[in-house]
């Protein structure tokens, strides 16, 4: 997939494309659905596939005291976007020129001008132009005026719900990793750099590897089974985010622990998968308790992959 970061960097199409629009942040199944779809139409008429996303949330120019947590830093939505099969994604810096944009504007310069496209694919609750004027309705009365083929597919729903970024975003909040992770189509992650700690852990308890999360979202505070990568290795671990009220009223934090691990951790970064919720953060009597709290939590962590690996195994 080529990633192009602004408009003229876009190459030419003769044959044309088929596009979408959206702020994918996530990736979540919906988002999947879509990207594919347009993938599969667009090798069907011999076409580029072309994503076009924005950056910054346009929230954050337009309203940032309304703007979402992120679920996803633009780097991974990357990632995600190009194993859904698409050719090009164009991610348009958001500015307030850009958001001036009416929905005609849009259409004309940018999907029919910029992208050549020949069809645009969106979901249902797609809103585009000038102080988002523009709905599914409108674009489909300038695709039929200007000639763009134009298609709305229905949202993916899991239980009823549709799935949305938003959603994906409550259930973290409350902590429903597992649920989180049924909406996305992999469990939910956090990634960025090991910072140290407060020394904490390695003083009173067991040692911990903090985390400097790049994504803003995270799970609520509590205890997790987790998996935790360090380079291309993925080891079993049980993580916390939360305070630390044993210790005093700290700033959120996210610090795992390394399940069966003894040795010196020589990589700079890792990522943090959130399988399972274990327990609320509890403030302890003293830190000889939490240690004993931790080992159980570790107990219990080791018999969720024991049973995991069994269920993988099948009959």
């Amino acid at each position: 997939m080529q990633i192009i970061r602004e408009l003229r960097g876009m190459p030419a199409l003769p044959q044309g494309s088929v596009a979408t629009i959206g702020n994918f942040d996530g990736v979540h199944l919906g988002h999947q659905q879509l990207l594919r779809h347009v993938a599969a139409r667009a090798k069907h008429e011999g076409v580029a596939a072309v994503a076009i996303t924005f950056d910054p949330h346009p929230i954050r120019v337009l309203a940032p005291d309304r703007a979402p947590k992120l679920l996803t830093t633009l780097d991974h939505r990357q990632s995600l976007i190009a194993r859904q099969g698409i050719d090009f994604l164009l991610v348009l810096p958001f500015t307030r020129d850009l958001a001036h944009l009416g929905p005609g504007e849009f259409v004309r310069d940018v999907l029919l001008g910029i992208v050549q496209a020949r069809f645009v694919v969106v979901g249902p609750n797609f809103r585009f132009g000038y102080r988002q004027a523009g709905d599914t309705n409108t674009l489909a009365g300038l695709g039929g005026k200007l000639g763009l083929g134009v298609e709305i597919l229905p949202n993916v729903r899991i239980r009823g719900e549709a799935v949305s970024s938003t959603r994906v975003r409550r259930v973290l909040d409350a902590g429903r990793v597992q649920t989180a992770g049924r909406l996305l189509g992999r469990p939910f992650s956090n990634s960025g750099p090991i910072v140290t700690g407060l020394g904490i852990g390695h003083r009173h308890t067991v040692p911990t590897l903090n985390l400097a999360p790049a994504e803003e979202q995270l799970p609520n505070i509590g205890v997790y089974v987790t998996r935790t990568r360090l380079g291309e290795a993925w080891m079993h671990s049980v993580t916390n985010v939360g305070r630390k009220p044993t210790f005093g009223e700290y700033a959120v934090t996210v610090e795992t622990y390394l399940l069966g691990f003894a040795g010196e951790v020589r990589e700079k970064d890792m990522t943090i998968e959130y399988l399972f919720r274990l327990r609320d953060e509890i403030k302890f009597q003293n830190p000889a308790i939490l240690k004993v709290q931790i080992q159980e939590d570790a107990r219990r962590s080791l018999k969720f992959f024991r049973l995991l690996e069994r269920l993988r195994r099948g009959p």
